[in-house]
């Protein structure tokens, strides 16, 4: 487990440094009720939030709910409508590679349109 938290942590450098982001936006922990899954999901997040505190990033947490009201209106939007919408307020001509890479785009998103009450910490 070490071994690939490092590896993920050494990855999510290279990409800092590649693209040189301002910010770090993340999903606020999910908890299912898959106990090992959300302890997992825990040690992935926290490699993250160090890499991106250690690049001197801001770190922005959202919920999920959050997240998904953002992007489709509806914060019990199912991973798919997640995905329709990110299409279409980008303009894609193809769907992300994964519903998880969709995912990922609905964070950054709901950073750009929140960003002024998440940094007051509303």
């Amino acid at each position: 487990m070490a071994d690939k938290l490092g590896h993920l942590y050494q990855g999510i450098n290279d990409c800092i440094k590649e693209f040189q982001p301002e910010v770090l936006s993340i999903e606020e922990a999910f908890y299912g009720e898959n106990a090992k899954t959300a302890l997992l999901m825990g040690h992935v997040r926290g490699v993250a939030m160090v890499a991106g505190r250690h690049a001197n990033l801001e770190v922005y947490e959202y919920a999920a709910r959050k997240v998904k009201s953002s992007v489709t209106g509806n914060g019990a939007a199912q991973k798919e409508q997640v995905l329709y919408m990110i299409k279409h307020l980008l303009k894609l001509k193809v769907d992300p590679v994964t519903l998880d890479a969709s995912d990922a785009l609905a964070i950054a998103i709901c950073h750009g349109l929140n960003y002024k009450t998440a940094k007051l910490g509303t």
